[in-house]
């Protein structure tokens, strides 16, 4: 920038530095200038210059320094400075109008959509686009993506569901060669507990816990990890309760390998005489009933009625409401308690997908006010994925029962880690309730809820539930990655509900460990089944 005076002071020239550019030329008249009037015009361009020089800079830095009069310098350094019109607000408003307009409009079906971005680019600069068409052509292009995602999402889905719906290779070949161990080896079939502990099934002194599944490596982990994390392991009794056809299995794996000091008993439920058609209604209608039988056992995929307006998540929640496993008599042995165990006051239930991480004897210390179930509430919490379950998500409201029956805003809690009071569960009427609600959504054909066991004990258990400390009892660990390993350490109990199950190959890695560390792998049926190799 410099600033020159012509020798008779008639003039000022302010011009770039290279002085290829006059940018500003004041001419000053013939009369004689006072000192006043040149102090003041010094001034002025002292206040000028610095807006000048800042003028120039963008000039120079925008590459058009051959610019060199006041409209080109106008239209380059800012409309607004120099008094033109902004234009960007009208096209924003011009772009929009078009957007939404076409956005009533359907893709005409035989329009050529570019494969993608590059091949867009290329379309625009060999074709003369109005804008309309361009905003065509990029909503055929976004709702072609958003099919391919929703249809890679759906598929995701379905394989997952058949993965958790499977048996995996390893579980199974421990299943068959335990079972093929109890039939040679007689230390495997030696009786559990030894017969001089027996009385200690039916003692009230100590801490009884239930467990019902045919999983033999999920109930060595439950059972194991109870019992490590106990302070008066010795006081712990496990009654764990199979299927006939893993009994054998299940009875080999703890003779073999005893829990010390922990007391353990296996039972299959064919040896249990209550456990009989006319005691268990739900046992009959799960065998004779043909909308169970196609329910469960049916086509998964057709019968989840997949249409354009099935959401992934919709479709995941249908997937998993058909999972055969809703129907295993073991799913609904809980809602019997009291009469398979008439001899015992409170026990906890434990489900085969949960690992304890803390000494449990407290929670026979609950004061339950009278209640039944002591669980914890599932419709308040930090984790409003996991933590926001109210009636309105297990029941079908719209059927006029339900609507006259239930709210739809009351909360609901956890199956998995419950404390039972048997002693004033004997008082109530909570089995009949569980058989009616039961009987009534088969004769609506499943129409009430779909979803397993926990629909209709929240109705038979309504009024019997004491809300216990979620500390207690930590879910979501099965179906949501995004579980927080600091709150994981802090649970007594963290519960993998949900198709992500630690022992199948679609369980979470960063979760996994936490279940994994109770598996025995030094242990010969383990090594050479191959578990999570």
């Amino acid at each position: 920038m410099q600033l020159h005076f012509s020798p008779s002071m008639r003039s000022v020239t302010i011009s770039s530095s290279n002085g290829l550019i006059d940018l500003m030329k004041i001419k000053v008249a013939a009369r004689h200038i006072s000192y006043r009037t040149l102090f003041h015009t010094i001034l002025f361009l002292a206040f000028l210059l610095p807006f000048v020089f800042i003028l120039t800079a963008l000039v120079t830095l925008e590459g058009v320094n051959k610019c060199s009069s006041i409209d080109c310098l106008g239209r380059r350094l800012g409309p607004k400075l120099l008094g033109r019109g902004d234009d960007s607000g009208r096209l924003v408003k011009d772009l929009y109008n078009i957007l939404n307009q076409v956005n009533t409009e359907q893709v005409p079906a035989d329009l050529k959509i570019p494969d993608n971005f590059t091949h867009l680019v290329s379309e625009i600069n060999s074709n003369t686009y109005s804008a309309k068409d361009f905003a065509i052509v990029l909503k055929g292009m976004m709702e072609r993506s958003e099919k391919e995602i929703r249809e890679s999402k759906l598929q995701e889905l379905m394989n997952k569901h058949f993965a958790a719906s499977s048996v995996p290779k390893g579980i199974h070949c421990l299943s068959l060669r335990l079972t093929d161990e109890y039939s040679s080896n007689a230390h495997a079939r030696r009786q559990l507990p030894s017969p001089e502990l027996l009385p200690l099934l039916s003692d009230n002194s100590y801490y009884h816990f239930i467990l019902a599944t045919d999983n033999i490596l999920a109930a060595s982990v439950v059972v194991t990890s109870a019992v490590q994390s106990s302070l008066k392991p010795e006081k712990i009794v496990f009654h764990v309760i199979t299927d006939k056809k893993t009994y054998a299995g299940m009875h080999s794996w703890f003779a073999l390998n005893p829990i010390s000091p922990a007391i353990v008993e296996v039972k299959g439920v064919h040896q249990f005489d209550w456990l009989t058609r006319d005691n268990v209604p739900v046992l009959e209608a799960m065998e004779n009933h043909n909308g169970i039988r196609d329910y469960y056992h049916g086509n998964h995929v057709s019968g989840a009625n997949l249409g354009d307006g099935t959401t992934p998540r919709l479709f995941a929640s249908k997937l998993q409401a058909r999972s055969p496993k809703y129907i295993s008599l073991l799913n609904h042995l809980r809602i019997y308690l009291p009469e398979l165990f008439p001899n015992l006051d409170k026990v906890v239930f434990l489900d085969d997908d949960v690992v304890i991480q803390r000494d449990l004897s407290p929670l026979w210390e609950i004061d339950l006010n009278g209640k039944v179930n002591g669980a914890v509430e599932t419709c308040k919490g930090e984790d409003l994925w996991v933590m926001s379950k109210r009636f309105r998500n297990y029941f079908n409201f719209s059927h006029p029962l339900v609507a006259k029956s239930l709210d739809p805003n009351e909360c609901a809690w956890a199956y998995g880690m419950n404390v039972f009071d048997l002693r004033a569960w004997r008082k109530t009427n909570i089995k009949e309730t569980y058989h009616e609600w039961f009987k009534e959504n088969l004769k609506s054909n499943l129409t009430l809820w779909k979803l397993g066991t926990l629909p209709p004990a929240l109705i038979a258990f309504r009024g019997h539930v004491q809300p216990i400390d979620p500390s207690w009892h930590m879910l979501g660990l099965g179906y949501q990655k995004n579980t927080s390993i600091e709150s994981v350490q802090k649970a007594a109990v963290i519960h993998y509900n949900g198709q992500s199950k630690p022992w199948l190959q679609i369980g979470y890695d960063h979760l996994r460990p936490f279940w994994s560390k109770y598996v025995n792998y030094s242990n010969e049926f383990v090594k050479n089944c191959h578990i999570l190799e």
